[in-house]
């Protein structure tokens, strides 16, 4: 029986061993795998992605302005004979905090503008989002026209929200 007992102590250290054998290898192979992710992901794989990394490095945070007044505009003419309305809410961001200065300073003017923008839309056309979206191009691009005609800034905004479009 002395026999049996120490076969079976064998038996559990070399299955102990085993189980442990197991464990470090599953582990290197976890951190095996886990570096060549890192390397491959990490590093960037390349010459473009470090180019990316820089230009967001040195691109200024985004500053918002919010354009208080909505702009309310009367499609009377062009809904054979029905009352049509269109109220648009819009932001202005731009990466300079003298492009949103001047935005201020020129508001009149840049209201007015896109208040003849808006007026001049075709009601059928912005029924899409691909109008809508043309319609939010043409107002970064109004804005843009009167701020480069108004001061002698460098950069424009780059992008104009609408933070409500309602269409009745």
């Amino acid at each position: 029986m002395a026999e049996t007992k120490d076969d079976i102590e064998v038996a559990e250290k070399s299955n102990k061993t085993a189980k442990l054998l197991i464990a470090v290898i599953a582990v290197l192979l976890l951190a095996v795998i886990g570096l060549g992710a890192f390397m491959l992901l990490g590093s960037g794989g390349g010459d473009e992605p470090a180019s990316e990394q820089t230009e967001t490095a040195g691109k200024k945070p985004p500053i918002y302005f919010s354009i208080e007044d909505p702009f309310i505009v009367n499609f009377s003419e062009q809904s054979n004979d029905q009352v049509r309305y269109m109220q648009v809410k819009m932001k202005v961001m731009a990466r300079s905090q003298a492009i949103i200065d001047s935005v201020k300073v020129h508001l009149p003017a840049i209201q007015h503008e896109l208040l003849m923008l808006l007026y001049s839309q075709n009601y059928d056309d912005l029924q899409s989002s691909e109008g809508t979206q043309a319609l939010q191009e043409a107002c970064r691009q109004t804005i843009n026209q009167i701020l480069q005609s108004e001061s002698s800034l460098e950069g424009e905004l780059e992008a104009v929200y609408f933070t409500s479009f309602i269409m009745q």
